[in-house]
């Protein structure tokens, strides 16, 4: 998350791209499925037509009952939490199936924005700083005046960058608070049941895998109970039962199941980065060791020079430039500016 790519570093953040990447991928796979062949398929003994009961279930939702999910299968029951419904037994509705395309969209749009913000806030402008330097072989003229040139700006705009850096750690405090609001968000959409769902899965491996009742089956059931009403012959009102298949529902406990792991690192990624940015924040050292391996060409008493005169915001844009700018250009880069800083004359751009 804090160590961004050459282009992130030019237009965002490289780990916001991922989260969207994985979360556009999955919105894509489950709509394609569900648009794409038969989600659901109803079985009835009846005179329903089968493309008329399948509609009706996928709209209305399919139910499990609580006490099927603790009989034997085979015995009692057909399937884990289907079983014969009386009055007094609880249902649990299946309808959020529906919406997880919609879900997972939402939660990529949910992933881009700190990416656009950093995008709008950073606006270019490492990029328009690097000025071919990034090159290793450049005209040796050319390399000198730009040399110059960015000296010069870096000079012109120094302790003006405060509000730069404060932008990037912004975009990693949203990065944070995106990534477990979007945990309680997922936990909210399944009821409850995202939480503990990659612990619960973790521990199903000594079930019967023919059986395969395990977590995700409770949570995305791949058979689950249907009831249609309609009048009858002499205008009663019939009540028809349906087993129904949901085969959509194997690609979202997979998808789920990733998600629960990738949310779960992502986190403790994110936060792990906001505490990296507080402590370059309060403490020099820290941003010295931070800037000594991407310098590793440059002299320490430039480094020092540097870095005991800049803020917060001169060090992070020196360290952006030092992933951006070829190593040796880096070290001219910081040689010379070392010396302006100085109040000495802009050096020989060969000095080391």
């Amino acid at each position: 998350m804090w160590a961004l790519t050459r282009t992130a570093n030019y237009c965002g953040n490289a780990s916001a791209t991922k989260r969207h990447f994985v979360a556009t991928e999955g919105g894509l796979l489950v709509t394609s499925r569900q648009y794409i062949g038969d989600p659901i398929s109803c079985i009835s003994k009846d005179d329903i037509p089968t493309k008329v009961l399948d509609t009706f279930c996928w709209i209305h939702s399919t139910f499990s009952l609580e006490t099927a999910w603790l009989k034997k299968v085979g015995v009692e029951i057909p399937y884990p939490g289907v079983d014969k419904y009386t009055p007094e037994d609880k249902r649990t509705y299946h309808a959020y199936y529906q919406w997880v395309c919609f879900v997972l969209f939402l939660q990529a749009l949910l992933f881009y924005l700190p990416r656009y913000f950093w995008k709008c806030m950073e606006a270019g402008r490492i990029k328009a700083m690097i000025l071919d330097l990034n090159n290793p072989v450049l005209n040796e003229s050319k390399r000198e005046a730009n040399l110059r040139l960015l000296v010069d700006y870096v000079i012109a705009n120094f302790n003006h960058n405060d509000s730069y850096c404060g932008y990037y750690a912004f975009s990693e405090i949203m990065n944070a608070v995106n990534v477990i609001g979007q945990m309680y968000l997922m936990d909210t959409f399944l009821g409850g049941a995202f939480s503990s769902y990659g612990t619960q899965v973790w521990k199903f491996t000594e079930w019967d895998w023919s059986v395969r009742y395990d977590p995700m089956i409770r949570v995305f059931p791949r058979l689950a109970k249907c009831t249609f009403h309609r009048y009858g012959s002499s205008g009663d009102v019939q009540r028809h039962d349906a087993m129904c298949i949901l085969p959509i529902n194997i690609i979202n406990e997979k998808i789920y199941v990733f998600l629960w792991f990738w949310f779960v690192m992502l986190s403790v990624v994110s936060c792990i980065a906001v505490a990296y940015r507080i402590l370059l924040y309060v403490s020099p050292e820290a941003r010295m060791r931070a800037l000594k391996p991407r310098a590793s060409l440059a002299r320490e008493e430039h480094l020092a020079i540097v870095l005991n005169k800049c803020k917060v915001g001169d060090w992070f844009i020196i360290s952006m430039l030092a992933k951006n700018l070829h190593c040796i250009n880096f070290r001219d880069f910081m040689s010379n500016l070392s010396r302006r800083l100085e109040g000495k004359d802009y050096s020989d751009t060969s000095e080391a």
